[in-house]
């Protein structure tokens, strides 16, 4: 029969760190930045050990200092992430008869025929850790939708099957931040509706959030409640859709005449690294002080891999946010 898998890597990018350095062992380990916590930057990822003193992704590391004092802090090595989750997507490319979509670094569905799924994740668990040494969570699905979230009840390095049988047993009670696609701001919007379970969601009438929501909107929202996904891997080869940079600043940004400059600055490196890909889209992200974040972006006239164009367009988009407050952050990102 026709199974999905969800594989995803536990912590992916501190235990890549820890293969490299094998002391760090079930330490406290935080990935970001220049690896200095003193210095501004935030979070990539946290080792199980260090999220135990609530250390999460996107937190300013010097605010998981103050959490976890004794946390050894390491600088980010995309390289070394990127050659790591080659090797992984090698190994799950390998497997006999298998369909392969990756998502991203540290994860990706699996489309296979199995008469025994718990197995096959078994296998997948196995073959996965005997290439690389990393381990891996894999939730068991009849959709891309419920594999994924059955990953999150499998951690770590378990498994986890979630279908149409068991959904609303398992998540029927759950709020709806719980389902993937569905963010704190959706979530405050649902709730303002009467909707804070997923069961309640899955209840709604379709027409209403349709009418409510947004003609596309609405009827996806509840389709998500009910657990209905997409049931078919797609194993074309993932292309990425932009590339971006951005810069923390030691110290914030006041003039924001500086702004502009390192706007600038950013989107002739990215324009660099486009690889021969024309960007179409341009955005610009600010965090301002002390921690909110903001963006814009706007089509180019032409697609355009000149520095000089790209620059121009990206200080345009700047010129769309209406506050002018100290500025702790900024990126640019070309789309393609």
């Amino acid at each position: 029969m026709p199974v999905v898998l969800h594989v995803d890597l536990d912590q992916f990018i501190a235990a890549v760190e820890v293969l490299r350095r094998p002391e760090l062992a079930g330490l406290p380990v935080v990935v970001g930045g220049h690896g200095d916590p003193t210095r501004r930057g935030v979070v990539a990822t946290a080792s199980y050990a260090a999220r135990e003193h609530g250390i999460r992704s996107g937190m300013p590391l010097r605010t998981a200092a103050k959490r976890c004092p004794d946390a050894v802090f390491l600088p980010a090595d995309n390289p070394a992430y990127e050659a790591a989750s080659a090797r992984v997507m090698d190994v799950l490319r390998g497997l006999p008869d298998v369909v392969v979509e990756v998502l991203g670094w540290d994860e990706a569905f699996l489309g296979v025929e199995t008469d025994d799924a718990g197995a096959f994740a078994a296998a997948v668990q196995e073959a996965v850790h005997a290439a690389t040494a990393l381990h891996c969570t894999v939730g068991i699905g009849d959709n891309l939708l419920r594999a994924k979230i059955a990953t999150g009840f499998g951690k770590p390095a378990g498994t986890y099957r979630l279908t149409r049988d068991n959904w609303f047993a398992v998540m029927g009670e759950r709020p709806t931040r719980a389902l993937w696609g569905i963010g704190a701001r959706t979530a405050r919007r649902l709730a303002d509706r009467g909707l804070h379970t997923v069961a309640d969601l899955a209840a709604a009438d379709p027409a209403a959030l349709a009418a409510d929501l947004g003609p596309r909107m609405g009827p996806y929202l509840v389709q998500l409640g009910r657990g209905i996904g997409r049931e078919r891997v797609d194993g074309t080869p993932w292309v990425p859709r932009s590339h971006g940079r951005e810069t923390t600043f030691p110290e914030d940004l006041e003039d924001w005449a500086d702004v502009r400059r390192e706007v600038a600055a950013l989107a002739r490196t990215v324009a660099g690294e486009l690889a021969g890909r024309p960007a179409r889209r341009v955005g610009v992200k600010v965090r301002f002080v002390p921690f909110t974040t903001r963006t814009r972006s706007a089509t180019l006239p032409a697609p355009t891999r000149d520095p000089d164009v790209l620059a121009a367009a990206a200080g345009e988009v700047l010129d769309r946010f209406p506050a002018r407050r100290a500025v702790r952050l900024v990126g640019v990102r070309a789309e393609f």
